[in-house]
């Protein structure tokens, strides 16, 4: 039996998932002094799981194991489920779900979450996003504007160290990169 608090000193918090937003709000809010349970289904994943440099070629099936296609038919659509990796997301024939319309619903199960996937690359939501009803008429727009965000951005990006390309456009605000070694 899981035992996470005690009637003595019960978390005044508890997080679902080591990803990047719950490892964030559990660093966070341990920081600010709380006690927090973080629960995590996920396998623990250690240096030898990391391959993303690993080219296809250099894989046994190519980068498409046979079992993607067979357990994983709704997560093998992702373009980040491989070969070498297959094993983070869900195995869709133990975990179905339904829907009323088709919805690919990617999800991982792994000490760290989907962001072991993304290559250190997390793109800014922009104004288009945030005052998305202003632009396109339907719904309603966020109560926080993008430049009310950007400190929060900066500060996560500065920690984590995320990845990217200056492109200048509007619709993707330029994040606070990490420097590349040379």
């Amino acid at each position: 039996m899981l035992q996470i608090s005690s009637p003595a000193q019960p978390f005044d918090a508890i997080v679902v998932g080591s990803g990047a937003t719950g490892g964030w709000a559990a660093k966070q809010l341990t920081e600010a002094g709380m006690r927090v349970g973080l629960l995590e289904a996920g396998q623990k994943v250690t240096r030898k799981d990391f391959t993303e440099h690993t080219q296809s070629w250099q894989l046994p099936f190519l980068g498409m194991s046979p079992h993607i296609r067979k357990d994983r038919p709704i997560q093998g659509l992702c373009y980040a489920c491989t070969e070498y990796n297959y094993k983070w997301f869900v195995n869709d024939t133990e975990n179905p779900y339904t829907q009323a319309k088709p919805y690919r619903w990617i999800r991982q199960r792994v000490l760290g979450g989907r962001s072991l996937s993304w290559g250190r690359q997390s793109y800014r939501m922009s104004d288009l996003d945030f005052k998305a009803a202003t632009h396109d008429g339907y719904g309603d727009d966020w109560p926080v504007s993008y430049a009310e965000m950007v400190p929060y951005y900066e500060q996560v990006e500065r920690y984590v160290g995320i990845s990217g390309e200056r492109l200048g456009l509007p619709q993707l605000p330029t994040a606070s990169f990490f420097r590349r070694w040379k």
